[in-house]
């Protein structure tokens, strides 16, 4: 379980792919089964820290200089998977997003506008070189995206409360909280096959917008991946920002299955209850977001 430390981190949720070693060609097929064996792999904290460090000094760092070598790492069925992190690419992308979640004064003290030109154009160079690339995880703050659940279901949740463990590192009598987690994973083949199904019944029932919108594009970004990889939703950092009583009855993935199923039996009552009960739960996250 992750370690809670003094560094508040983002309050942010991951989409992430994990593929077989299979899919990767040599030489990077290599580097990952080695680095799978490692124990002492960082944690999606320790990338955190890092990025933040990157930020304190003057001008600011917003992407690293170089590409991680790092990723995460799980084992299913006795197939080892591994999740790069990419944090340069993702960095670069998440930088092109800021100027519509952030002022442009606040932005400006972030980020000097000469800084994010420059990344920019540094972008721009290494996207012609790379016209391929894409992450193997997806990020968004202060919430999970609706359109996420549709890949999953309820049965796949697992959710681990917090506790507290003993003696670490040799300090006698010192006590390490570890957060609750809150996460889902599916088989790529059942995460292709709800998106296709959520669809269908989406553009029978109602209007093109931004969740019929937003799972086309998942959908599309799925078909870049092995088809025997892992698919994770993880509430990373939002642990942080709802309690564990809120945590164990946080149920939107059944809600949303709840209510394409309503649409689909042309329920309309039913699924508007599934969305006011998303809408209510999601609408009291994001508004922690602006509090003092």
């Amino acid at each position: 379980m992750p370690k809670v430390s003094s560094l508040v981190v983002p309050y942010a949720s991951y989409l992430r792919v994990y593929e077989p070693l299979a899919a990767f060609p040599e030489p990077e097929r290599g580097h990952w089964a080695r680095y799978a064996r490692r124990p002492d792999r960082p944690s999606y904290q320790d990338e955190l820290r890092r990025s933040l460090a990157d930020l304190l000094p003057t001008p600011p760092v917003p992407v690293p200089v170089h590409e991680s070598s790092d990723a995460f790492v799980v084992e299913a069925d006795g197939v080892v998977c591994v999740c790069p992190w990419r944090t340069r690419l993702r960095g670069w992308q998440a930088l092109g997003e800021l100027p519509g979640q952030l002022p442009t004064p606040v932005l400006d003290a972030v980020l000097p506008p000469v800084v994010r030109r420059q990344t920019a154009a540094d972008y721009e160079q290494w996207l012609a070189r790379n016209p391929d690339a894409r992450p193997w995880i997806r990020t968004s703050t202060w919430q999970v995206p609706l359109n996420w659940f549709v890949l999953v279901s309820d049965e796949e949740r697992q959710f681990e409360k917090g506790y507290e463990k003993g003696t670490e590192g040799g300090g006698a009598g010192e006590e390490v909280a570890c957060a609750p987690v809150l996460r889902y994973r599916t088989p790529m083949v059942q995460a292709r096959r709800r998106v296709a199904r959520g669809l269908r019944t989406l553009r029978d029932t109602i209007d093109d917008g931004p969740l019929v919108d937003g799972l086309m594009d998942v959908g599309r970004w799925l078909e870049e991946f092995h088809p025997r990889s892992l698919v994770e939703l993880d509430y990373g950092g939002l642990v942080h920002s709802l309690s564990e009583e809120q945590l164990d009855e946080d149920h939107s993935a059944a809600d949303v299955a709840e209510g394409i199923e309503a649409l689909r039996n042309g329920d309309g009552e039913g699924a508007g209850e599934a969305y006011a009960r998303l809408m209510e739960r999601w609408k009291a996250v994001r508004d922690r977001q602006f509090s003092n």
